[in-house]
């Protein structure tokens, strides 16, 4: 799945012109006429990013499970039963909240280090990296974005700005802060510990028998 273009949040149904409770016929249709409106290959009214938003705009729609996420996200189950304030939930979210954007830009730093010629990342593989709702991950890339702290390439991946780097650098999150957000599988495994060869080939010794030796050492000056 593709992020919203320029790193803005994109409304499908206000995009194909549909309402929020139309039926995916309705809905196929209005991107039928959209995507021919704006294919490259028109030559009155092709445009590419609009092309991309549109195609978006139906991968998203036409998933059941996807539109329920984006749904929940524009509030639409809300303005069925009414607006009401979280409570304590409120306030117990806006530290792990905060967390959360660290988090998220030590992954995009941490991309942006290792594979700079290539330092995109997408939502999907975002999502897939973090234990955390859609919902959640949305509202962090919304506010990130809005504060120039990460932006989409021209395929939609998600970067680090240079603004993102140095605001990360100023506001060093500790490790306890970002770890309980990323799943196991998607951590580096600790490097193991290794075996210290002695003069004698043969001979090897444990890491914790290299200590006790030090310790030796050290009581007898």
């Amino acid at each position: 799945m593709s992020a919203p273009l320029a790193g803005k949040f994109q409304d499908h149904y206000a995009l194909l012109g549909v309402d929020p409770r139309a039926d995916l016929e309705v809905i196929k249709k209005a991107h039928a006429k959209f995507a021919e409106r704006y294919h490259p290959d028109n030559p009155d009214s092709g445009y590419l990013e609009k092309y991309e938003a549109v195609n978006l705009a139906w991968e998203i729609l036409s998933d059941k499970s996807l539109r329920a996420e984006f749904d929940k996200i524009k509030g639409i189950e809300k303005d069925e039963g009414g607006l009401k304030f979280s409570g304590v939930a409120f306030f117990n979210a806006l530290g792990r909240e905060a967390n959360l954007r660290a988090t998220v830009l030590c992954l995009l730093y941490d991309t942006r280090r290792l594979k700079p010629f290539a330092p995109g990342m997408s939502i999907r593989v975002m999502e897939s990296m973090l234990d955390v709702s859609s919902e959640e991950l949305y509202f962090a890339l919304w506010y990130l974005k809005q504060r120039g702290f990460v932006l989409s390439d021209d395929k939609s991946n998600l970067q680090i700005t240079v603004d993102g780097m140095d605001h990360l650098e100023q506001n060093k999150p500790l490790p306890e802060m970002v770890l309980p957000f990323v799943k196991p599988a998607a951590l580096q495994p600790a490097p193991a510990l290794t075996k210290i060869p002695m003069s004698n080939p043969e001979d090897v010794m444990e890491p914790e028998s290299v200590l006790k030796v030090l310790n030796r050492a050290l009581a007898r000056r």
